[in-house]
């Protein structure tokens, strides 16, 4: 799903990369042709470099890319802002004349990954929002809380849900959140089989019991309610979720695949 949006994103992104490299002089003279049918939030946008204006860079990308923007922030790099999405992640110059998809790093004593740090605040400050909606599998001694993205469908979802008692035993919290990895809806627009099923586990009275023998290859009673299944797919694909399991650590940092109960402490230990 996210490589066919930024297939077309990538084609639209081509035609704004052409256009910034005409020359100054056209781009105005093209302006003020066309001033008549372009909001002046956007007109604005595209006449200033260096100042941020973020509901008219907001304006400029959903009217040109289709792109829901959730959240503009400036960055580091001069005149260029990250841009939170509906779709992820991605930057742009200030004036919506560039559309950047990839990772930003900043290069000193050590290599730092801007776009990480970034979305760790975004994850922890999303996470807030469904922490009454999380299944939880609980440590005894607790020393660690995991939050993890799952799909019953998912090999390595199953084979670390195996070994539940050992991440427990090492004191870490496990607490899932919903990713059907075939999406919310196929492509009639009725509801997928991987939807179906976690909202059902997740209005089982006994939602953890019901994770298990699920992931243990029992079949999915079908049940419906309120269940914010869609709501987590959404916001997992917001902060760089591709694929399941996608663990997020306590920092906001994220590890995408299995990860051993050993290992997984030893990443912990280190936080």
């Amino acid at each position: 799903m996210r490589k066919n949006f930024i297939g077309r994103v990538a084609n639209k992104a081509a035609f704004v990369l052409l256009a910034g490299l005409t020359s100054i002089s056209m781009s105005n003279a093209v302006l003020a042709n066309d001033s008549a049918n372009v909001p002046a939030a956007i007109a604005q946008v595209d006449a200033d470099v260096t100042e941020l204006n973020p509901s008219a860079l907001k304006e400029k990308i959903q009217r040109m890319l289709g792109l829901e923007v959730i959240k503009v922030e400036p960055t580091p790099v001069p005149g260029i802002a990250m841009l939170i999405t509906n779709q992820g992640l991605f930057y742009a110059s200030n004036n919506g004349e560039f559309f950047i998809q990839g990772k930003v790093y900043k290069l000193g004593g050590t290599v730092t990954d801007l776009s990480e740090q970034s979305l760790a605040k975004v994850r922890l400050s999303g996470l807030e929002k469904f922490s009454d909606s999380v299944i939880e599998y609980k440590a005894k001694d607790e020393k660690h809380v995991v939050t993890v993205f799952t799909d019953i469908t998912c090999g390595y979802c199953r084979k670390m849900h195996a070994q539940m008692d050992e991440y427990n035993a090492m004191g870490i919290t496990f607490r899932y959140l919903a990713y059907p990895r075939a999406g919310i809806s196929d492509r009639l627009g009725n509801p997928t089989q991987g939807f179906r099923d976690l909202r059902s586990i997740w209005c089982n009275e006994e939602a953890a019991t019901a994770m298990t023998k699920a992931k243990n290859g029992g079949a999915v009673a079908d049940r419906i309610c309120d269940a914010p299944i869609e709501e987590q797919f959404n916001f997992g694909r917001q902060v760089g979720v591709s694929g399941t399991p996608a663990i997020i650590l306590e920092n906001g940092m994220m590890l995408p695949g299995y990860q051993p109960p050993a290992q997984l402490a030893e990443v912990l230990k280190k936080l």
